[in-house]
């Protein structure tokens, strides 16, 4: 099993103005057009890749056949995902019922029984339609109109159904993973927070000290935050065994989930008072050095709210004195996660420069008011030189703010080779899946099959996984090139066919290749054995060669 739960070249940079979103050479790709900023995309390199450009080409008219294509891509792992918020709709309304919860028929949000007055039980939505569609509407995005901000029904959405999630995080995640594997990818970073309330607890306990080495001290004092710790770890045991139970993981019939390799991001909430979010991000960065199923911390809730607006550079610089405090814990941030008419101007002079400067954030979350900041430009380049990598929602971030195509800064970032991985962030919400993300973005940014493939593979490059890179050197800037011990090893689909007439070419149920790469050098090998990182990217690129010889027709049958 490989759910451990236990211990592309981008274009070339240029001058771009703030008010010139989408400005440049306009590239055709192989699934639309859209604008790119400065550079040309990249080519076909291998004929793997020229004859799966040539069949994306094909059928850019053919939705059906699209969805297919874009469902069987590789698609690597999803790094900015909210587990929670990941689950489908219909799944929380179905283990409400099991439960015997409540639906408060005013707000619907679920509530513990007795039922009764203004709740009445959710197995109700098992047999009354109308019911049902008012809390897939309340505890999701569906049917909300597309020309109306989302923000505020988004954010609601979270305390109407928490209470479900909550009492089954393990069932919740085995649904998620199965999901994640059948979209084709191989990783997946999902935030969570137990042991988020005892945090808060001991914060208050010990109370706020601006001096934040003394407030370290003093949540550390009498062995305080490691209890706290200690329960965290318990309540990952518990989802740990809850999940292995519902994926039936080392059984004969394990669901796909199993498959998948999970890391956690501890979510700290950025709306609560001073000494909480200290604390919470304490906790999740003492996990990160001691639980290996833990590799980093995030800030979350809304960017807008009060509380997040008026201490953020106070967040910014908790983030800062503590990775000095836990070095081996990684930091992604949610920053820029706002927008004009959103915030005050002021507001959004300076978000993303110092979750990067301050906070020394190794992958920005959204990104979105890039270009409302003071110097962006900077700010750019030493995201690009430092290899930060933006974490890109483009459902969530038109839902949430209302931005969408060239006044997205994805382009941008691109041109100035920021890394970009495409993620989901609440697809269960959102009611989208990251084959939609990548197409979204293959539509309306003109990306050729190279780019997109670029973009899978940097969503495992910028990965928290440990280990050595199966790339060399910055390969935003310079291409995806293996390190010098696989050099010329990549799977490929066309020599691995010729190099072993036995090999079982025939296709399976989705059109992916049955035949076995051909195994590299015994140096390579053994990097691959030794990264956890190396060994994800590694099965994808051996998933890549049997997705562009699986057969793709020219003239696809319609």
């Amino acid at each position: 099993m490989c759910l451990v739960l236990l211990p592309a070249a981008a274009p070339a940079a240029g001058a771009v103005s703030a008010g010139a979103a989408g400005a440049g050479a306009v590239s055709v790709g192989a699934a639309g057009a859209g604008a790119r900023v400065g550079g040309e995309p990249r080519p076909p390199t291998t004929a793997g890749e020229a004859r799966t450009t040539a069949y994306l080409d094909s059928i850019h008219d053919d939705p059906g056949l699209l969805r297919r294509f874009f469902l069987r891509l590789p698609k690597g792992g999803d790094l900015h995902n909210h587990l929670f918020g990941a689950v489908r709709t219909e799944y929380l309304i179905e283990l409400a019922g099991e439960d015997g919860l409540c639906v408060d028929t005013v707000t619907l949000t679920a509530v513990v029984p007795p039922c009764g007055g203004d709740s009445r039980p959710a197995a109700d939505a098992r047999t009354d339609r109308d019911f049902r569609e008012a809390i897939l509407r309340a505890w999701s995005m569906r049917d909300f109109p597309p020309d109306r901000l989302g923000h505020d029904h988004f954010f609601a959405t979270f305390d109407k159904f928490g209470l479900v999630a909550a009492r089954h995080p393990g069932k919740v995640l085995a649904e998620v993973a199965d999901s994640v594997a059948a979209q084709h990818q191989v990783y997946l970073e999902t935030m969570v927070n137990p042991a988020s309330d005892e945090a808060a607890r001991l914060a208050e306990q010990v109370g706020w000290d601006p001096d934040l080495p003394a407030m370290h001290a003093r949540l550390v004092a009498d062995g305080g935050l490691d209890r706290v710790v200690a329960d965290a770890r318990a309540q990952t045991d518990a989802t740990d065994a809850e999940f292995r139970a519902a994926a039936r993981c080392g059984t004969g019939r394990p669901r796909p989930g199993c498959r998948l390799t999970v890391r956690f991001v501890y979510q700290a909430f950025r709306g609560g008072s001073p000494e909480s979010v200290f604390a919470q991000l304490a906790l999740g960065m003492r996990l990160a050095e001691r639980d290996p199923r833990f590799v980093a911390v995030n800030l979350v809730q809304p960017e807008d709210g009060d509380s997040a607006l008026r201490d953020y550079s106070l967040q910014m610089r908790m983030v800062d004195f503590l990775r000095a405090v836990y070095p081996k814990a990684h930091v992604t941030l949610h920053a820029g996660e706002l927008w004009p008419g959103l915030v005050k101007p002021e507001d959004l002079r300076f978000h993303i420069r110092e979750a990067v400067d301050v906070a020394g954030a190794e992958r920005i979350g959204h990104g979105v008011d890039l270009r409302f900041e003071d110097d962006w430009q900077r700010t750019a380049t030493v995201m690009a030189d430092r290899q930060v990598a933006v974490e890109v929602p483009f459902t969530s971030n038109a839902q949430i703010l209302g931005v969408r195509g060239a006044e997205h800064p994805f382009d941008t970032y691109r041109a100035f080779r920021v890394p970009v991985v495409l993620a989901t962030d609440d697809p269960g919400v959102s009611r989208i899946d990251i084959s939609h993300e990548y197409r979204f973005a293959a539509e309306t940014y003109g990306l050729t099959y190279p780019e997109l493939k670029d973009l899978a593979r940097a969503s495992l490059q910028y990965a928290f996984l440990p280990g050595r890179s199966l790339w060399r050197g910055n390969p935003t800037r310079d291409g995806y090139r293996p390190v010098s011990v696989c050099a010329g090893q990549l799977p490929d689909g066309d020599r691995d066919r010729d190099a072993d007439a036995d090999a079982d070419a025939d296709a399976d149920a989705d059109g992916n290749s049955n035949s076995r790469p051909r195994p590299p050098a015994a140096e390579c090998r053994r990097l691959i054995a030794a990264s956890p990182k190396a060994a994800v990217q590694w099965r994808q690129e051996a998933a890549f060669a049997g997705f562009e010889r699986s057969g793709h027709p020219v003239h696809p049958a319609r």
